[in-house]
């Protein structure tokens, strides 16, 4: 039955922390208020109250992995995590499809060696809903399993397992697993195992796998957010109570292999760059040599003034990453690190610097300085991730998973203990002790009795939904400086963060005015150096704030970003303020930079779907025009090539100037006191002249033409189906999202559910508007095996003809996005920083102050027939133009076939390759 046990203390907020002047952190700050349930079948409930938004977080953990599969039968354990979604004996429909109607977020499922987890955001309303669901595929799964389904997610996983290996260091996992683990050992096999594996998999190995791993007492719900524990109990009562326990489970011990001596592999991919990686077995997740490890791979490869980064990126500029980390598992873990060495560096060289620097932490371990910054790190990320109820890192993610792991929901506790006591000499000790063996280079008491609850629950239908209760956006509130630099504040309370943004009208289209790949370097650079701080002792600054910064752009805007905590606002303004008024761009970071945004640029040109978005815009806008430059922003390797320093100090000379800037903070802060400060930090910076950039009709005449890009030995080809509709606000932006949620933008829109569900051709295919001010892309996208690349062409030709012909948005569908889209309002505003974002997305719009107030009475009145309307402004069949990426060799016979008024060769910077492919019996001679 009961509670048999609950926290009082509240989760302390971080002004109460105590800290000290130098921001040390101490465990014994942090508690999370739960209670915790063990129902009479076995199922523990932890219960968190989080009164802040009105919304829930239902978290679903079964203790059961890839650890637990037979010989023969890998990846089964991620398989049945896709059945699950497809519905149950009392709700046979897609499980998004019920999540998506009643305003879901952070919904997924994942499964990794150790465990299985479900987890989602809804609005408190329809959180009797989602246990229902969740109670019945945990009790009611097998009578709506049937061979087709297992037969199309095996389609789905299969998919997936191609795509994840037609990534640049696709493989690597694959070969870690098996060097590091011997044959037989519950970790020597992947978790989305082997192709053979997973279609040997049959409808009894299903409910053999069910019956064995699914009962309550293997499983943890934690529920989080505007609830009561008892009355959640009561509700989780009657919805498990009912579902057997299921049969006892041996539990694996700890089992971490010895690594006799180094051994070593290599392998080939289609990479940019080669990669040195070593590998050792390590202790079990949370143990404390564990949490060493994390510590010791922060001091490594965590941030500018990390070990590997330091010399290899930095200094030596002899590596584009250097990364190390603790790969965490329940009866063993690998410590993992490995460099990605630059064209034309000595690999083997920097495989013994490498190894070198290992060495000299094992003799000398961290400095006390390195120490205190990691610890400073590892508390701030996870107090961050107390700001959210649900997802990964969340509290209820949290609760569940030391629950599930160890026993004990408060775990986490002794976890951050190990971190604050860990000392200099624990992490040389423990270095010495785990990375001294062998390393790969690459790379009991009586069990419990249970019974079973009855239940009232009716299963003939989903439970009504609750009361809905009305999402909660901030007003905004605004000022303005004498040097115009306008502020904007969302005020929300309560919260430990505070997130600040400067917002530039500059962005990539600046690039028309200059060269391609210039507003990115310059905005890269702009945080490498202030007149009185270098790069690292910027970078180590932030660190010891608990803040991080960073500096971007998007088409039309340039942001310099800082979140950071409450009580360390004062001096993390200060910081910020001196990153955007003292730049000096140094000649040395800027060398390195640009070197970098080259690299970025061959690593682009090796990704399949960068591939196409790098070349997209050419073609949509034509070649004079200020969005007609690569999407990502980064240019081309002989425009970058030609820059210099001083290009980047006349990009910030000419466009980051207070009139053409706005201050944008949301956090728990009054505008009485944040103007003041804004005044002294900002109020001498001079306002002065910005130039325009104009924006005249796209000049390209294409249509129906496909681009066709060579990627030899692709498992799966990339394609991009588009055309420019018009610029922001000139339509109904609220319709357009609708429409767009239908075609292309949900998982069950029709695009996703005909190439995936139904065809299960590919792993995930969609659509959408792509942000600009001005004329924007519409694009259908995919990624599908490569030998239904033409089928797939055809199908969607099919879905978007017919969207505004024979088949418009139905009424059906416009209630289903209509309802999906209020009701996940309040998920969606949970951070700060999600805040921050939409009312970025107002000030680069000049949307009006009160748009989100009212978005949902907008949404909601909506008609069908605004829907199409806007459906056929938007969607132009006629006008579509196709990118494409694959193998040549064996997607190019069927293309001629397809109708095409054009088909163009291209290289990876979208230039034609002479001459274009036309016919068949060219394609082959």
């Amino acid at each position: 039955m009961k509670k048999i046990i609950s926290f009082s203390i509240v989760l302390l907020s971080i002004v109460q922390l105590g800290l000290s002047q130098d921001f040390e952190f101490k465990a014994s700050d942090i508690e999370i208020a739960y209670e915790k349930f063990i129902l009479p079948n076995g199922l523990t409930l932890l219960v968190h109250e989080d009164h802040k938004a009105p919304i829930a977080a239902v978290n679903v953990w079964y203790h059961v992995g890839s650890k637990n599969e037979k010989p023969g039968k890998s990846g089964f354990a991620h398989l049945f995590e896709h059945l699950m979604f497809n519905g149950s004996e009392n709700y046979n429909k897609d499980y998004f499809q019920a999540l998506e109607s009643i305003g879901g977020t952070d919904l997924n499922g994942t499964t990794n060696n150790d465990r299985t987890n479900y987890f989602q955001n809804v609005p408190v309303s329809a959180l009797d809903q989602v246990l229902f669901l969740e109670s019945d595929r945990m009790g009611h799964l097998l009578g709506a399993i049937d061979q087709e389904r297992l037969d199309e997610q095996r389609g789905v996983v299969q998919n997936e397992k191609r795509q994840g290996e037609n990534q640049p260091y696709g493989m690597q996992w694959d070969y870690l697993t098996k060097a590091m683990y011997p044959k037989g050992h519950p970790y020597s096999w992947t978790v989305i195992g082997e192709m053979e594996d997973l279609n040997a998999a049959s409808l009894e190995d299903v409910q053999e796998w069910f019956k064995a791993y699914y009962g309550a007492a293997n499983a943890v719900v934690a529920v989080a957010g505007d609830i009561n524990p008892d009355e959640v109990y009561q509700k989780v009562l009657n919805y498990f109570g009912d579902i057997p326990a299921g049969p006892t489970i041996e539990r694996q011990e700890v089992n971490i292999p010895i690594h006799n001596g180094d051994t070593y592999q290599v392998y080939q991919d289609r990479v940019p760059e080669t990669r040195v990686l070593f590998a050792w077995n390590t202790p079990e997740f949370g143990a404390k040599e564990d949490l060493h490890f994390d510590l010791i791979s922060s001091v490594l490869s965590s941030g500018k003034n990390s070990r590997l980064y330091k010399k290899f990126v930095y200094e030596d500029q002899t590596a584009s990453s250097a990364v190390a980390f603790q790969a965490s598992s329940e009866i063993a873990s690998n410590f993992v690190t490995y460099l990605n060495v630059k064209p034309g560096q000595d690999a083997d060289k920097l495989k013994t610097e490498l190894e070198a620097e290992i060495n000299k932490f094992i003799a000398n371990g961290p400095t006390e300085q390195e120490l205190k910054r990691v610890k400073a790190a590892y508390f701030s990320g996870f107090i961050k991730g107390l700001e959210r109820i649900g997802g990964f890192g969340g509290v209820s993610d949290i609760l569940a998973s030391n629950a599930t792991y160890h026993g004990d929901a408060a775990y986490y506790k002794t976890q951050l203990k190990f971190i604050e006591e860990a000392t200099a000499e624990d992490l040389k000790n423990t270095a010495k002790k785990w990375l001294t063996r062998g390393k790969h280079i690459l790379v009991c008491n009586p069990f419990p009795e249970f019974t079973v609850e009855k239940t009232t629950v009716d299963r003939s239908k989903l439970p009504e939904l609750g009361p809905q209760k009305n999402s909660r956006f901030p007003e905004l509130q605004r000022a303005e400086l004498s040097n115009g630099l306008d502020i904007v504040l969302a005020k929300r309370t309560g919260v430990p963060t505070v997130v600040m943004s400067l917002i530039v009208d500059a962005g990539y289209k600046t690039d028309y005015l200059s060269s391609p790949g210039s507003a990115a370097l310059a905005m890269n650079l702009l945080d490498e150096g202030t007149k009185s701080m270098s790069s690292l002792q910027i970078n180590e600054k932030l660190q010891l704030l608990g803040a991080s910064l960073s500096t971007f752009s998007n088409q039309d805007l340039s942001n310099v970003d800082m979140t950071t905590l409450k009580q360390s606002f004062n001096s993390s303004l200060d910081l910020f303020a001196d990153v955007i008024l003292n730049p000096i761009f140094p000649e040395s970071e800027f060398s390195r930079l640009r070197a970098e945004q080259i690299n970025n640029i061959k690593r682009e040109k090796s990704q399949p779907f960068s591939m196409a978005l790098r070349v997209m815009n050419k073609y949509m806008y034509g070649e004079n025009h200020p969005y007609s430059n690569p999407y990502t922003g980064t240019g081309y390797e002989e425009t970058v090539e030609k820059l210099t320093r001083e290009d980047a100090v006349k990009f910030y000379d000419t466009w980051i100037k207070p009139n053409n800037a706005t201050i944008l903070v949301t956090g728990d802060i009054d505008m009485n006191d944040l103007k003041p400060m804004l005044q002294k930090a900002f109020g001498k910076w001079k306002k002065g002249a910005v130039p325009s950039v104009s924006f005249e009709a796209p000049q390209t005449n294409s249509k129906n033409t496909l681009y066709l890009m060579n990627r030899p030995e692709s498992e799966q080809s990339i394609i991009i189906a588009g055309h420019l509709t018009e610029k922001y606000g000139g339509l109904s932006e609220v319709a357009m999202d609708q429409m767009v949620s239908i075609i292309g933008g949900d998982f069950t829109s029709r695009i996703n559910m005909n190439l995936r569900e139904d065809k299960h051709w590919s792993y995930g295919a969609g659509g959408l508007v792509l942000g600009s001010k001005e004329e924007r892309p519409f694009i259908v996208y995919t990624s599908v095996q490569t030998d239904k690349t033409a089928e797939s062409v055809t199908e969607i030709r099919k879905e978007v003809s017919e969207f505004v012909s024979t088949r418009p948005a139905t009424m059906e569908e416009v209630e289903k996005v209509k309802t999906n889209q209020v009701l996940k309002l309040p998920g969606q505003w949970e951070t700060n920083s999600s805040v921050n974002a939409s009312v970025r997305n107002m000030i680069r719009y000049n949307l009006p102050d009160d748009y989100y107030q009212n978005y949902d009475k907008n949404v909601r009145e909506l008609s069908v027939e605004d829907v199409r309307k806007v459906s056929k402004q938007v969607i132009k069949p006629e006008a579509v133009n196709w990118f494409m990426v694959g193998d040549r060799a064996k997607i190019a016979s069927k293309l001629d076939q397809l109708g095409f008024d054009n088909i163009i060769e291209i290289d990876a910077d979208g230039k034609p390759i002479v001459p274009a492919v036309k016919t068949d019996t060219e394609i082959k001679n």
